[in-house]
């Protein structure tokens, strides 16, 4: 875990963005495999939705965000923004993009989601 991370910026979600969002994560360092959890929501169907070759998904229980790391990022995320005032969505969508890429780097990402538990289930699951 190195901590390298993606971010693609959208604006909305369906499955055809989400088939798309895979499909762009897959090309970023594409010589490794990625796993990504999901949980129920219904843009996160996987029926008839070409999966990249090197990604894996992980559905996690109904009603457990706690099991999800990227909650963990969104609550890092709103730690930032606590207290701020914009004038207007496009100041807020600035704000929020220089706070991603100034804020989401290597370092942060492993100290926000790096969790033993998922390490050594990921080790049993895939064989890695």
């Amino acid at each position: 875990m190195d901590g390298s991370h993606f971010t693609w910026e959208v604006e909305g979600v369906d499955t055809l963005i989400f088939e798309a969002y895979l499909k762009a994560f897959s090309q970023h360092n594409p010589e490794e495999l990625k796993i990504v959890i999901i949980d129920n929501a219904g843009f996160h169907s996987t029926k008839n939705i070409n999966l990249p070759d090197n990604i894996k998904l992980i559905r996690i229980p109904p009603y457990s965000p706690e099991l999800n790391p990227c909650e963990k990022v969104w609550q890092y995320l709103k730690e930032q923004f606590k207290n701020k005032t914009f004038d207007n969505i496009k100041e807020l969508k600035l704000w929020l993009n220089k706070t991603v890429k100034t804020e989401i780097n290597n370092e942060n990402i492993i100290s926000i989601v790096k969790s033993e538990f998922y390490i050594n289930t990921f080790k049993d699951c895939f064989k890695l």
